[in-house]
């Protein structure tokens, strides 16, 4: 798989490995290789999928 984070759709709860303090954010797109994120901490962020393999939540 060339992409992990081409499992992520909008509305799933994801967490930044490297940035614990955002808490845990809810994916609102995925598109060509940028996932767009709101997360609690920080607001919107764009994250490029190359770079950065966000971390599902399945509970809470």
């Amino acid at each position: 798989m060339d992409d992990p984070n081409s499992i992520l759709s909008p509305g799933m709860l994801v967490r930044h490995p490297a940035e614990p303090d955002w808490g845990t954010g809810q994916v609102q797109s995925n598109i060509g290789g940028k996932v767009t994120v709101n997360f609690p901490n920080k607001g919107k962020v764009v994250i490029e999928s190359s770079r950065v393999m966000l971390v599902p939540v399945f509970d809470r």
